[in-house]
């Protein structure tokens, strides 16, 4: 009888983590399958406080506040009020920390994130805003390529910031599209960690990659 309750004690906190770890994964999955549609119906910021109340939560999972800060520059791109921009990236910025604070050092991803920040505060005022900020983010970039050379996000959106620079600054069109199309070769063989870990950008390079033809 000892026995079995020896056994039972070291069973029953076994099966609290593994049904917790089940709702975890059963709330991010659920919210993740919200942003494919979010551009249309304009939830990205419905979104970023989901995942964040997820992350409230779970307290040591750094992914819910990657997608939080994600969502938020998101939204703050669809931000027509210029003079909300600032706002919504200093709240893209505070998630994105505390991602990185739970993981214990940045990564690719998060990288990713921290460039995207930047490129929302450069759409603010570009012409006076390009020197700091262009080179911040694409200072990310190239640091997310560097950790993870296998990961399409950040080839991605430096084909996206190609084809919003001016051709005589280097940009456009025909500078932008062998960037799309090499990411979608590597979207097509590109493996997440996870079900939970970031697969975002194929559907946007597609659609970008048709505005280069």
């Amino acid at each position: 009888m000892k026995q079995f309750f020896l056994v039972l004690s070291f069973l029953l906190p076994a099966m609290g983590l593994l049904a917790q770890s089940e709702k975890f994964n059963t709330a991010m999955q659920q919210q993740i399958a919200k942003m494919d549609g979010a551009m249309q119906n304009g939830s990205f910021g419905e979104l970023a406080n989901s995942f964040e109340r997820i992350g409230d939560a779970e307290k040591n999972q750094w992914l819910p506040y990657y997608y939080a800060a994600y969502c938020q520059v998101m939204y703050s791109f669809t931000e027509k009020d210029k003079s909300k921009v600032d706002a919504l990236a200093d709240r893209a910025e505070a998630l994105i920390t505390k991602s990185e604070t739970i993981a214990g050092t940045d990564n690719s991803e998060i990288n990713v994130i921290k460039s995207m920040i930047a490129s929302a505060r450069l759409m603010v005022d570009p012409q006076t805003r390009w020197m700091q900020f262009g080179q911040v983010s694409a200072s990310h970039l190239e640091k997310a390529k560097q950790m993870d050379p296998t990961n399409p996000r950040p080839v991605y959106l430096e084909g996206q910031s190609k084809f919003y620079t001016p051709a005589e600054f280097g940009g456009g069109k025909t500078v932008a599209a062998p960037l799309f199309e090499k990411a979608l070769v590597m979207f097509d063989s590109f493996k997440p960690a996870t079900q939970l870990h970031p697969a975002w950008g194929k559907a946007a390079t597609q659609y970008f990659l048709s505005q280069c033809k």
